[in-house]
């Protein structure tokens, strides 16, 4: 409502349109999430795969740990709960994917792209588009641009995959023993087994990139070195090492990053600690880290040789409140089955250590507020009120940081005042025409999806600067009528279908015990069931419609009104249509159907009840493609 009592109205257009299937419109890489999930409620998984793998290289991985904004954005949460559709991903990808392991990753990607025609909703970001684009179906030729990738976490990985795609040759180096960083070294096997990780990476190989592990930029080879000897270079380095805070104490040993324990952990590095481990942070890493911490306890019953002496209890300290914590809720829950002691709204003031230097507390003080009243990070602590908790090693995990001791001081790649290279988030451009970057470097920290975007965006932009062409989307919409539409009985009733999980004992036996089990086929399709179908409208006719009101009437969710004219406002699309349909002496007795899309679940009542037909049920589709644009 106005501030006079009028209605205010949107006339649709293509964007609005696609603004209602709000899972694909929150997803950075524009995955048709509802597509993937009717397509596994009808049972096709190889569909299902197909629209889920063809915009995102990295499909089956965030099947298990994306952070998920699609569900975020799900209309079915303005019901009750989001649908689950990670875990309908990581279902899909597990029967279809990389990982199933009964195709080799050549005929994968074979598959991939022979089958986008089936799919709906593909796009200007799918895979087979970009392949189109080139119109080579081969791996990219013995004399196409040369392109290094510093950096194989996610932002890394999807560069170089699209570039590949795109016909140029790709380089990447990687200073971890294996490749897909943090991916492989920051996120525990519990939670992302390393033979998921080795099976993208293998489909990436297979268009023709070439890997080179164990190689530090900035010791084994230079900046310089890999400008001279290729044509573009992607900075894709992420933010692999702990921040840490300037208390006192906070020096010497018994404290360390979390994020380097998490490293040492996963290349199996012996890792010492102490019995009483105190971890400072409260979002998804904190967890990480605490659980893997507790795993290691568990590990350490029968291999005390690990270290000296064996964890006994891990506290999480955060500044948050429970309600403020970062860390997911499947995160937190998780963390208290398997012991975690969380402690809230307690700031690190002091690291305690006896005359021998070893660690032996932590002192906090009370936070009144984390946040101000606009929302942004403001803490306030009461500093009388302090609380001590005894440790023998504290572990920082209250932020990530990148190093960047590679670029040269005096070069013409520039950092900001912030230690951060100077550029454009939108495309990864720098000062320096052929360096560009990707990832959390470009756009500081966000979700893995966002990095795997940035990642597509910045490949488009060096083929743009090494062939001079310029990539831009194209998409064709249309409104499909459905005949016979219908849904599931009682599809709106259901509730989200937990997704199963190990019991915490058996769970933290080791370090690469999945905790999640994942859907089976009755599970998943009892979720995907739930799925409102937001790419379905109902369609009005108004030539047709006489007024009767018997579609608002019969629509079980209240989601229509009939109203006059002159109570709607709007932007000037409203007026253009009403001086289209009345003369300025009839809209005054006017009336509209007006829809409110927050509440409608497709389910189809108003088109059966219309007497005159002047109601369908329609699917819209689009195909996105990639056209050539002046540079």
């Amino acid at each position: 409502m106005t501030a006079r009592g009028l209605v205010q109205v949107a006339v649709p257009d293509d964007d609005y349109w696609r603004q209602q299937v709000r899972c694909q419109y929150a997803c950075p890489v524009n995955t048709d999430a509802r597509g993937y999930v009717r397509a596994i409620a009808d049972g096709d998984y190889e569909k299902a795969y197909l629209i889920a793998r063809g915009p995102n290289p990295l499909a089956s991985i965030c099947g298990r740990v994306c952070g998920a904004p699609c569900e975020a954005a799900c209309r079915r949460s303005d019901i009750d709960q989001a649908i689950s559709i990670r875990a309908l991903k990581r279902f899909v990808t597990e029967r279809a994917g990389a990982a199933d392991g009964r195709v080799s990753p050549r005929e994968l990607i074979n598959r991939i792209l022979a089958n986008r025609p089936n799919r709906e909703c593909a796009a200007d970001e799918e895979l087979a588009s970009l392949r189109e684009f080139v119109c080579d179906p081969s791996a990219p030729a013995e004399d196409a641009h040369r392109v290094a990738i510093i950096g194989s976490g996610p932002a890394g990985l999807a560069a170089a995959h699209d570039l590949a795609l795109l016909g140029l040759r790709v380089v990447v180096f990687e200073m971890e023993p294996v490749p897909a960083g943090m991916l492989a070294v920051g996120i525990p096997a519990y939670r992302l087994p390393r033979d998921l990780i080795e099976a993208e990476v293998d489909v990436i190989r297979s268009l023709g990139v070439e890997f080179r592990c164990n190689t530090r930029v900035g010791k084994d080879i230079s900046l310089d070195q890999i400008r001279k000897e290729f044509a573009a270079t992607v900075i894709a380095v992420g933010a692999k090492y702990s921040r840490s805070l300037p208390v006192p104490g906070a020096d010497g040993p018994g404290v360390l990053g979390g994020i380097e324990l998490l490293r040492e952990v996963a290349l199996g590095h012996p890792v010492e600690l102490g019995e009483r481990v105190v971890v400072i942070g409260g979002g998804n890493v904190a967890y990480d880290v605490a659980r893997s911490v507790i795993r290691q306890a568990e590990m350490d019953v029968s291999r005390t040789a690990l270290r000296q002496a064996s964890v006994r209890e891990v506290h999480m300290v955060s500044l948050e409140s429970l309600e403020e914590m970062p860390a997911d809720d499947v995160e937190i829950i998780e963390g208290d089955e398997e012991g975690v002691r969380r402690r809230h709204r307690l700031g690190p003031k002091a690291i305690l250590r006896n005359s021998a230097g070893q660690v032996t507390g932590v002192e906090f003080q009370r936070a009144l507020r984390v946040f101000d009243d606009e929302g942004r990070f403001s803490p306030e602590f009461d500093e009388q009120d302090i609380t001590t908790i005894e440790a023998d090693t504290v572990l920082w995990a209250i932020g990530q940081r990148p190093d960047l001791s590679f670029i040269p001081a005096d070069g013409d790649v520039p950092l900001t005042k912030r230690g951060l290279i100077e550029c454009n988030p939108d495309d990864g451009t720098t000062p320096a025409p052929d360096v560009f970057v990707a990832g959390d470097i470009a756009t500081g920290p966000r979700l893995l999806i966002h990095a795997v975007a940035s990642g597509k965006n910045t490949a488009r932009r060096v083929y743009r600067h090494l062939t001079g062409r310029s990539i831009s989307p194209e998409q064709t919409m249309l409104h499909l009528p459905i005949a016979d539409y219908g849904r599931e009985a009682d599809y709106e009733k259901r509730s989200r279908v937990p997704v199963p999980t190990l019991g915490a004992r058996d769970r933290v036996a080791d370090q690469t015990t999945v905790v999640e089990r994942g859907y089976t086929p009755e599970l998943a399709c009892r979720e995907a069931e739930r799925c409102l179908d937001c790419g379905v409208n109902t369609i009005f006719d108004s030539d047709k419609c006489i007024l009767c009101g018997g579609c608002a009437d019969i629509c079980p969710e209240l989601c229509l009104r009939l109203v006059p004219v002159s109570a709607l406002a709007g932007d000037d699309g409203l007026d253009a249509l009403l001086a289209k349909r009345y003369l300025p002496e009839e809209s005054g007795e006017a009336s509209a159907i007006i829809k409110d899309e927050t509440k409608c679940i497709r389910c189809g009542l108003c088109a059966q009840r219309c007497p005159v037909g002047a109601i369908t049920m329609e699917r819209m589709t689009f195909e996105g493609t990639w056209v050539e644009a002046s540079a």
